[in-house]
């Protein structure tokens, strides 16, 4: 009989990553593409499994000269922008803003060029 051996550290992070969604309001069905996405890509798995243990990003890894922590601060200029809030305030999710940041990573490591030209165009209407 053979025997299966089983890692867990999948397992904890799924966990931890599902435990993410579910905190920012994220469906099961955003939660599992996402999730297709970092066991695709072994360097973001990596930084999710950094996420998990620190709740901070390594920052190691970067796409088009981004990196996670760029990814969050645009993200958060998003929300403001969706809130006409105009700075970031206690209504904001930042657990959302932290899976958005690797949503867009996941995202721009497939297609650099689109996320290039969004990161770039600024705040929209404000922009000259």
């Amino acid at each position: 009989m053979s025997q299966i051996i089983l890692g867990t550290e999948k397992l904890k992070a799924f966990r931890g990553l599902s435990m993410l969604c579910e905190y920012a309001g994220k469906s099961e069905e955003w939660c599992n593409e996402l999730w297709l996405s970092l066991l695709t890509d072994y360097e973001l798995y990596t930084e999710l499994l950094y996420y998990l243990e620190n709740h901070c990003f390594a920052d190691c890894l970067k796409a088009a000269g981004y990196s996670l922590t760029d990814l969050y601060v645009w993200q958060m200029g998003q929300d403001n922008l969706r809130r006409d809030t105009g700075k970031n305030t206690e209504n904001c999710n930042k657990e959302e803003m932290v899976l958005q940041a690797f949503w867009t990573m996941a995202q721009m490591r497939k297609d650099p060029s689109e996320y290039e030209r969004k990161l770039a165009d600024g705040p929209g209407m404000d922009k000259e």
